[in-house]
């Protein structure tokens, strides 16, 4: 990326390491295997014992009796924590179902007890001699058979329900050329390289959590909340996250189970999920039904645009995003958004890989798809002759920034698009069909606060600490080469520290904000 102009007043900034291609800070560690993980703290505690997880075997119900007796006479048990054991806990902010079930459960293989033991394996063995008698519950588990229940419903991303400039339905209905058709995508999980795994121990009334966590602060208020213990007795450390996707922006029952366990144990404690546990005690991207109208001219200008949706999640939960791009990457006067949300007994629907954009960038561009084939235009021109500069919900809003035709145009440039044989099945490599198509993507972009602290010590060597994560983004050294940037000094004297909740708040990663929002408050420190 060639920079015409420095990025600052600062005399010293002269983008030396800004905008220049540096071998990655972590790597080193990480080929090396001196990256410490959540699981492997060990030279931060001593004896610690080790929890394995019971998960509910029915997907809605109550526990009736759980009987305990054989796994706590098994060899080297040292505790089995229960939520009938674990006292009062309350829901976190961030998670839409308790993370520790019983007696009512919410969805299938919800973690209702930890059982802790000497050594691993003693742990698992034990827990299958816990022996628990259920009655199960009718539930809800298909979007389909639920569509019709499902009410409007808001995101804290993406913000209300509907959205509704113009006229569509009347645009739509004398729209010469129209497209009215129906995408639906599955329920997804995805399972992380490192999966969620946490070290707990106790000094006194204050707790130290090892954990897998993309979003520090948030994650030490809602584990204080949870215990009903005052935040700033909990320390959150996450310097290395291999792999979070979404996925762990909040604690899980990981993080959870192993304080609870710490607690009833009186040493530390390791639990990291397992990959069968991961799919139902973590987020999951639902499953959506998506119908899009698009009505455009016979010059391929669009005139109505809608774009509805329906997912499902647990009582008090959030709808998939999928409208969201739609709100703002097409222009068209007469426009119409709307998600629903039903109820679903399924583990709880959320971040994934990011919310919303993914199926509902899907299904928009398909349809942009068929509906240039309709109106026999180049899928590119079409959405060149529908490009925006300003957002088309509210046109007196313009794009700072915006250069989707251009990507087009340099894109197809590259590939070779105008040698691409239009129809489908006409193109052969050996036995291979060979096809060539286009799509959009879409992120939205949101800015955060984020702190960090900066020091320089006597022998000119900079230190900065922010609780700003690296879920193998490159964070350590975009940090660093933004404190190397505004000190005027080279990279191997800037020193970068990350994922402990005593550093100052920043954004954390997520939500595609982590990188510009987290080097703007080093930057100002």
């Amino acid at each position: 990326m060639k920079f015409d102009t420095p990025a600052t007043k600062n005399p010293i900034d002269r983008l030396k390491h800004i905008g220049h291609a540096t071998d990655r800070i972590d790597g080193r560690h990480k080929v090396t295997g001196t990256a410490t993980y959540a699981y492997e703290w060990h030279d931060s505690t001593r004896d610690p014992a080790y929890g394995f997880v019971v998960g509910a075997a029915i997907a809605r119900g109550r526990i009736t009796s759980m009987n305990l007796t054989a796994a706590k006479a098994a060899p080297g048990v040292v505790a089995i924590v229960t939520a009938g054991s674990a006292g009062n806990l309350t829901k976190g902010d961030f998670n839409t179902v308790k993370l520790l079930g019983g007696p009512q459960i919410d969805h299938y293989h919800q973690a209702v007890a930890l059982v802790v033991a000497n050594t691993f394996e003693q742990a698992r063995d034990a827990a299958q001699k816990i022996r628990i008698d259920y009655v199960a519950e009718d539930g809800s588990y298909d979007l389909a058979a639920a569509k019709d229940t499902a009410g409007m419903a808001g995101s804290g991303y993406w913000g209300e329900p509907a959205t509704r400039t113009g006229d569509f339905d009347g645009a739509f209905s004398l729209a010469p050329m129209r497209l009215d058709a129906t995408y639906t995508t599955p329920d997804q999980s995805h399972a992380m390289m490192e999966p969620h795994a946490s070290i707990a121990a106790w000094t006194g009334d204050k707790l130290t959590l090892w954990t897998s966590n993309q979003m520090i602060a948030w994650g030490a208020g809602d584990v204080a909340k949870t215990l009903g213990i005052p935040r700033e007795n909990v320390r959150l450390i996450s310097p290395y996250i291999g792999g979070g996707f979404g996925g762990k922006l909040f604690v899980r029952s990981d993080a959870l189970l192993a304080a609870l366990g710490a607690k009833a144990a009186g040493r530390a404690v390791k639990v990291a999920l397992t990959r069968p546990l991961m799919f139902n005690n973590t987020t999951h991207r639902p499953a959506t039904i998506q119908r899009i109208r698009i009505g455009a001219d016979a010059n391929g200008k669009i005139t109505a645009i809608a774009h509805e949706s329906w997912s499902g999640d647990q009582p008090n939960g959030q709808p998939e995003t999928a409208v969201g791009q739609t709100r703002l990457i097409y222009a068209g006067a007469n426009r119409m958004t709307a998600m629903r949300l039903a109820t679903l007994h399924l583990p709880e629907g959320n971040a994934m890989r990011a919310p919303g954009e993914a199926p509902g960038m899907m299904a928009l561009e398909v349809a942009m798809d068929e509906m240039a084939e309709q109106l026999k235009i180049d899928p590119i021109e079409f959405r060149r002759i529908n490009d925006t500069q300003v957002d088309p919900e509210q046109p007196e809003r313009p794009f700072s920034q915006r250069q989707l035709i251009e990507c087009f145009r340099v894109g197809a440039k590259k590939f070779g698009w105008q040698k691409r044989n239009a129809r489908p099945g006409q193109v052969r490599d050996g036995r291979w069909l060979v096809g060539m198509g286009t799509a959009s993507a879409f992120r939205n972009n949101i800015s955060m606060k984020s702190g960090a602290r900066v020091r320089l010590d006597r022998r000119g060597f900079v230190t900065v600490e922010t609780d700003m994560t690296d879920i193998g983004t490159g964070t350590y050294t975009i940090i660093a080469q933004t404190a190397a940037e505004m000190m005027g000094l080279p990279l191997d004297k800037i020193s970068v520290r990350l994922g402990d909740s005593t550093f100052p708040v920043s954004s954390g990663s997520g939500g595609q904000w982590g990188g510009n929002s987290s080097t703007a408050g080093v930057y100002a420190a």
